[in-house]
């Protein structure tokens, strides 16, 4: 799985049918940041633990990410 940056949904219209690959899923810098923010935001407490799928998939719908790609249980 790779992940590929983008200006636009027409940049990734047009990549697409330059490389003849299918899409997958997309999301934007927003999405991205709200997920860092989660994600990582705590990673350095010392109370810090693994969050469960569950805890992931909120995260997930929290951002708007909400196909079932994005479905860990």
């Amino acid at each position: 799985m790779t992940m590929n940056l983008f200006w636009s949904e027409e940049h990734v219209e047009r990549w697409l049918d330059d490389t003849g690959i299918e899409g997958g899923e997309t999301f934007s810098v927003e999405q991205g940041w709200q997920l860092a923010q989660e994600l990582y935001g705590d990673r350095l407490s010392p109370d810090w633990t693994r969050k469960t799928p569950a805890e992931y998939e909120a995260m997930f719908r929290r951002a708007g990410l909400t196909s079932d790609f994005w479905s860990l249980t």
